[in-house]
């Protein structure tokens, strides 16, 4: 498995890195393509692998089909808060990248508070996927933003520890796809 780590970019001071905040994986998992593309995409499902966010639904699923725009929902529970937030499907090319935005409470797409994107290779080896997995903090607000805003004097550890925190999760996800 390679991980290509959690990096902070640097977006000026009164941002302490958070904008463009970037974690990126690159990992093989013994779950074939097609299988791992209906695992990510399920998300009403997305309770049953990941260990922060408990809930998923389709905001609009309209005929069912799976399209940019679509909207969807995502309950996410972490140190004793919960939060609820809209995502939208950017990106889309079955079986192999899906991408959507986390939009803030102000809800434009153009300051969105996060970017995830999956993009699922064939393995090596048969019935294995190369998994590129990335999550990016934009400039939208975000509990991350909130608490760095709060604690400047240790905005670096804040944003270290979220970083590795949510590459473990994104890891831990992955795992527990591989094992559905």
């Amino acid at each position: 498995m390679k991980d290509q780590g959690a990096t902070g970019a640097q977006a000026g001071l009164d941002d302490h890195g958070v904008t463009g905040a970037r974690v990126d994986l690159e990992v093989t998992v013994d779950v074939p393509p097609e299988r791992l593309w209906e695992l990510i995409t399920a998300v009403p499902r997305i309770g049953d692998f990941s260990p922060e966010c408990e809930h998923g639904a389709w905001v609009d699923p309209g005929d069912g089909t799976l399209r940019e725009g679509t909207r969807f929902q995502g309950r996410n529970r972490r140190q004793g808060r919960v939060w609820t937030v809209t995502c939208v499907v950017t990106e889309l090319e079955a079986p192999s990248t899906f991408g959507w935005l986390v939009l803030d409470a102000e809800g434009d797409p153009e300051r969105p508070s996060s970017r995830w994107h999956y993009e699922l290779v064939p393995g090596d080896e048969p019935g294995t996927t190369v998994v590129r997995h990335s999550f990016e903090h934009g400039p939208g607000s975000s509990g991350l933003r909130e608490m760095i805003q709060n604690n400047p004097e240790i905005a670096p550890v804040i944003l270290d520890v979220r970083l590795n925190e949510l590459r473990e999760h994104m890891i831990e996800t992955l795992d527990n796809m591989a094992r559905d």
